[in-house]
């Protein structure tokens, strides 16, 4: 059965109970994170070694192991480990719990890397349950009266996404009798162009996936529950949730379309023009809603939206683009880990700043600059990347997609992107202004030391995972040539 290619998600889960354990009966608190992280690394390492090689689908086809799943594994494993690095100081506030909060963090990591590999509808669907419930309990952590709106707004509208999700995958059933991606798409490949078109059921089918896994990415119009769940989740949590399920819902979103609706041409260019649309949707209003917003996690939680749409002009790419084409697909892959180390790095500074100054609020960032300048330097740098500027990842990321899109006719949607991003400059830029230029509002609880002197101290695990996000910022924007590389690689070895 070769249970061994599913190495590394059997170690997460197996770390996930050690976690529980170590926690009922260790008495050291602080081997919690040391557990969890060697898991993950340990996982890392059976990913690694499997990449490169030859395997055959698992379990009649259900699951792939190949470059795309275990690239994807990759990313979600780092950005595990990086959201638990940035946890450990935060993790005080709901100590008597931490012991569960890392084993969901590895169980949702868990689902994720069995999501970015499921090649069929009904394992898609288990894996992106096991994914949403544990976010959903991470989302109320905090146990207080907003962290508790933001969990209930998240289970009733995930549960809703996941009946029209089901619903969709249903019809797709019964259009073509197949559950898998492979059968579904030699299914729709023998029939001719007139029998799709005589019935709706795919074509419906296909606006329900689309609307289910849109709520997961956060892409209008199914961002509704982003900037609360945002807001109200404990902040480790909304980096995680801003850039795991988002990476997590765009592989799957990859992968089913470009593997199931791949052929005829017709088709694939039917959903990729939706894509399009979406897209150019999706960035401007999350860029205009961005702009008023008081609250630094409500800001990101609609740049997130925003980003979802520069996001799917990938999508838009691949699926106007031959299939043989892999420059939106691997463009994609670059902008999800140059996004995933940029908007982590961001929460990481706004963790370290706003569990200091006990605030969200953007006007309380003012003069920071004075009070914790590597802090600020590493949020300006993050800052700067979802812009687009260079030095940073963000320029190469969308110079990358935005050319992948100007070469297969979508000109128009660049335009838009790019505006877009001039866009979300103003209020990016405005958080970098209060930083900067701004005089501290808020002081130090240090008796004789005036506002300007009062420095925010930052534990070294945050401090170590702030600086492996700007790190990778900048070598991603600098040299990306070997991501760039990886990110073909997997683009262009699907099993199915």
């Amino acid at each position: 059965m070769q249970l061994e290619l599913l190495a590394p998600e059997l170690t997460l889960a197996g770390t996930a109970i050690a976690v529980i354990l170590v926690d009922l009966f260790v008495a050291r608190k602080w081997l919690l994170e040391g557990v969890s992280i060697a898991g993950l690394l340990i996982a890392a390492d059976f990913t690694i070694a499997m990449w490169g090689g030859s395997y055959a689908p698992l379990f009649n086809n259900m699951l792939a192991v190949d470059s795309f799943a275990l690239g994807f594994k990759l990313l979600f494993l780092g950005i595990a480990i990086l959201v638990i690095l940035a946890s450990i100081d935060y993790a005080a506030r709901f100590s008597p719990f931490r012991g569960e909060y890392y084993a969901l963090v590895l169980l949702s990591t868990m689902g994720m890397m069995l999501l970015a590999g499921t090649a069929e509808l009904v394992s898609i669907y288990i894996a992106l349950e096991m994914t949403s419930l544990s976010m959903c309990a991470l989302v109320c952590f905090l146990k207080d009266a907003r962290s508790g709106e933001a969990a209930l707004k998240y289970v009733l509208l995930s549960a809703i996404a996941s009946a029209v999700l089901l619903f969709g995958m249903a019809l797709v059933f019964g259009f073509t009798g197949e559950t898998r991606l492979g059968g579904i798409a030699l299914v729709i490949q023998s029939m001719s162009t007139q029998t799709l078109l005589a019935s709706p059921a795919l074509t419906l089918g296909m606006a329900l996936l689309i609307a289910g896994f849109g709520f997961k990415i956060a892409a209008v119009p199914f961002h509704m529950w982003t900037p609360d769940v945002y807001e109200g989740a404990p902040t480790p949590v909304t980096a995680f949730l801003s850039v795991g399920s988002k990476a997590a819902g765009f592989a799957i979103i990859l992968r089913v379309f470009h593997s199931a609706f791949g052929l005829p041409n017709w088709l694939s260019l039917e959903w990729g023009l939706v894509f399009a649309v979406l897209a150019a949707i999706g960035m401007t209003l999350g860029n205009v809603a961005a702009i008023p917003q008081a609250n630094i996690k409500r800001m990101l939680g609609y740049s997130s939206i925003a980003q979802a749409g520069y996001l799917m002009v990938g999508l838009a790419t691949t699926g106007l683009s031959p299939a043989s084409d892999v420059l939106g697909r691997s463009g994609l892959i670059f902008f999800l880990a140059s996004y995933a180390l940029t908007n982590l790095g961001a929460f990481t500074a706004v963790i370290a700043i706003s569990n200091r100054i006990d605030s969200d609020l953007i006007d309380d960032y003012s003069g920071m600059g004075k009070r914790a300048p590597l802090l600020s330097l590493g949020l300006t740098l993050c800052l700067v990347s979802l812009i687009g500027i260079p030095p940073a990842a963000g320029f190469m990321a969308k110079f990358y997609i935005f050319s992948g899109a100007v070469q297969n006719g979508l000109l128009w949607l660049v335009v838009i992107a790019v505006i877009n991003s001039v866009i979300s400059a103003y209020y990016y830029l405005r958080v970098v202004k209060m930083m900067w230029l701004g005089k501290p509002a808020v002081a130090e609880a240090k008796a004789g030391k005036p506002a300007s002197e009062a420095r925010v101290t930052t534990p070294a695990t945050l401090r170590v995972a702030l600086a492996v996000s700007c790190a990778g910022v900048l070598v991603l924007g600098i040299a990306p040539g070997y991501v760039l590389r990886l990110a073909e690689m997997a683009a262009s070895m699907f099993i199915f």
